[in-house]
C-alpha cells in the first residue's frame, strides 16, 4: 500500500515539474518569434542589410527581442554582423 502512495506522489509532483516547464517554454518560443520578427521588419522597413546568416538567427532565436535588439546596435555600430 505505501508502494502506490509514493508512486501516486511522484507522478503528481512529475505532472507539476512538466507543467511548468512547458509554461516557460510556451514563453521562449514567444520571444523567439518575436524576435525574429522584429529583425525581418527593421531589416526591411529601415533597409539594414543585415544578412540572415546562422550566428544572426541564433543570437535572435535564442536571445529574442533582446537579442534582435543586440544584433541591430552591432550591426548599426559596424562592431559585428
Amino acid at each position: 500500500m505505501a508502494i502506490e502512495w509514493i508512486i501516486l506522489f511522484l507522478v503528481v509532483i512529475a505532472v507539476i515539474a512538466a507543467y511548468y516547464v512547458l509554461k516557460t517554454a510556451s514563453h521562449l518560443i514567444v520571444n523567439t518569434i518575436l524576435g525574429l520578427i522584429l529583425l525581418v521588419a527593421s531589416n526591411f522597413i529601415f533597409n539594414l542589410g543585415i544578412g540572415y546568416t546562422v550566428p544572426v538567427v541564433l543570437v535572435c532565436a535564442l536571445g529574442g527581442v533582446p537579442g534582435a535588439v543586440l544584433v541591430i546596435l552591432l550591426h548599426a555600430l559596424h562592431i559585428a554582423f
